[in-house]
C-alpha cells in the first residue's frame, strides 16, 4: 500500500469513523456453525454476509477472521482439513485480509483463544492497525471479551445458541450481521 493510500484512508477515517478493521468471527457469524467441521460442503454463509462485506470492502476496510478451532487441538480437524474449511469460506464469501486462528484446546490456557485477546492482537499487527480502531463483530460472549481485553469495539450478533446473559452483557447487540457492519462504519 503506498503512503497516498494510507493517508487518505486515515483522512476519510477520521472524517467518517471508518474502523481501521473489522474483524469477524467464523462459525455462527460469517457462516452456519458446525462443530469441528472439517468438510468444506458443509460451509453455508450466514444470510446478508455477502452484503455486509461488500459494505466492507467498497470502502477499503480491511477484514480478517478470528476463529477458536479446538478441534484440531482435539485431534477432529487435521490442518488440511482447517485450511480447506476456510478456502471455501473465501470462495464463498470473498478474500480476507487476515485470519487469525487459534488451535488451542481451552484447557491449554492459551493467549490466544478467545476471550483471551490475542486473536485481536495479532490480527491488528498484520494489518498495522491499532486494536482501538478495530471492531470485532461475533455471535457469543467470547467474541465480545475478546475486542474489550484488546480494547477493541464489539458488536454481538446474537444466535439461537448465544446465551442470554451474552447479550445482556454485550455492549452492543445487533439483529443481524448486515446492520452490525453498518453501525461499525457510522462509529456507533
Amino acid at each position: 500500500m503506498s503512503p497516498t493510500t494510507v493517508s487518505t484512508r486515515s483522512t476519510r477515517r477520521a472524517r467518517t469513523k471508518v474502523p481501521g478493521a473489522v474483524l469477524l468471527d467464523r462459525d455462527g457469524t460469517l457462516v452456519r456453525d458446525v462443530p469441528y467441521n472439517a468438510d468444506p460442503g458443509q460451509v453455508r454463509p450466514m444470510p446478508s454476509a455477502r452484503a455486509a462485506l461488500a459494505i466492507l470492502r467498497r470502502e477499503g476496510v480491511c477484514t480478517g477472521v478470528l476463529t477458536n478451532q479446538s478441534g484440531v487441538g482435539r485431534g477432529l480437524v487435521s490442518e488440511a482439513q482447517l485450511r480447506a474449511v476456510n478456502a471455501r469460506v473465501e470462495e464463498l464469501l470473498g478474500p480476507f485480509d487476515v485470519w487469525a486462528v487459534c488451535r488451542h484446546v481451552p484447557q491449554e490456557g492459551c493467549v490466544c483463544r478467545k476471550p483471551a485477546p490475542g486473536l485481536v492482537f495479532a490480527a491488528a499487527t498484520r494489518l498495522a492497525v491499532n486494536p482501538w480502531d478495530v471492531v470485532v463483530i461475533g455471535d457469543v460472549g467470547s467474541d465480545v471479551a475478546a475486542a474489550r481485553a484488546a480494547g477493541a469495539r464489539a458488536v454481538l450478533v446474537p444466535t439461537p445458541l448465544t446465551r442470554p446473559e451474552e447479550v445482556d452483557e454485550a455492549p452492543l447487540v445487533a439483529p443481524d450481521l448486515l446492520t452490525a457492519v453498518r453501525w461499525a462504519m457510522e462509529g456507533t
